[in-house]
């Protein structure tokens, strides 16, 4: 059953008090007689490479008997916040950086389960055909959020155009790690969904490989830079994210095999000529280590 925004607003007292009335009868034992929980509720942003792999997920979950209950937005707040109070099992729209940095920004705790995939990005224009023909002063767009702000810098300093704090790490980076801009590049911070949107209006852009394929623009024609694939790929790595301690449940179990199951594989190697590349590389059994190092950092 597909949800929309609107459900995550105020509940009718009906519903509300008919949930009471099941907690009671579960404490009371009646679902020790046989009445398993087999519905999971997962919140996901509403684009291509989380709508359609849920649904092949829901599809597969169904086979086993059980249901995904799946809301779709737009946004990239609501998703962790609903999760963090308990009202979604899970959700699946963010890399493991911003998730970090709104768990430390909010006061949220969610943390990341497993990995789906990873979404290679870089500097993108429609003006110019390389970096070093951006001219002085030359408007540059960057992610407003501060997990992905320091990329596109990272990509410029990495090229010479610019000087950076470089005790800083890309996860961190932001304008005020700036040392020296010898070019005069005016950033400009937007919503991470509008990048590939608003390449129009500047001179580059940071974005990702599938916004801009989405947009339908040529990538060889507009791509400037393409950020190297890091090291450590957990902070760019889209996860789905769960409360704290319900990694190894059942439900987040089956979610695992499900959206690292050969049919999503297959979705990811099809869609947009591998703009996005699938991974399975962090499980529930390995994905904590690194993730409390990352946290830590």
């Amino acid at each position: 059953m597909r949800n929309n925004v609107n459900s995550l607003g105020a509940r009718p007292i009906g519903v509300a008090l008919l949930s009471v009335a099941a907690l009671a009868l579960t404490s009371c034992g009646l679902a020790a007689g046989g009445e398993e929980d087999k519905t999971i509720s997962i919140i996901v942003t509403e684009s291509a490479p989380y709508q359609e792999p849920t649904e092949i997920v829901k599809e597969l979950l169904a086979e086993d008997g059980w249901t995904l209950d799946t809301t779709y937005v737009t946004d990239i707040i609501q998703p962790n916040n609903v999760v963090a109070q308990g009202e979604f099992d899970a959700n699946y729209f963010q890399n493991a950086a911003y998730l970090r940095q709104f768990n430390e920004d909010n006061g949220t705790d969610v943390v990341p389960a497993f990995s789906v995939y990873y979404a290679p990005s870089g500097i993108f224009s429609l003006k110019y055909d390389s970096l070093e023909d951006l001219p002085d002063g030359a408007q540059i767009s960057l992610p407003v959020d501060t997990a992905n702000n320091g990329r596109g810098i990272k990509i410029l300093a990495d090229a010479g155009l610019l000087e950076v704090d470089d005790s800083i790490p890309v996860t961190n980076l932001s304008q005020r790690d700036i040392t020296e801009n010898p070019h005069n590049f005016e950033f400009i911070e937007i919503d991470q969904q509008s990048t590939a949107q608003t390449l129009p209006d500047v001179d580059a852009g940071f974005s990702f490989v599938r916004m801009i394929v989405e947009a339908d623009y040529d990538l060889d024609e507009v791509t400037l830079e393409l950020e190297p694939e890091a090291e450590d790929s957990l902070p760019y790595s889209i996860v789905v994210g769960v409360q704290p301690g319900n990694e190894d449940t059942e439900k987040t179990q089956v979610l695992q095999e499900a959206y690292q199951s050969e049919e999503v594989e297959e979705w990811f190697d099809d869609y947009l000529e591998g703009s996005v590349e699938f991974t399975d590389e962090y499980t529930t059994d390995n994905i904590t280590e690194p993730w409390e190092k990352f946290v830590g950092e």
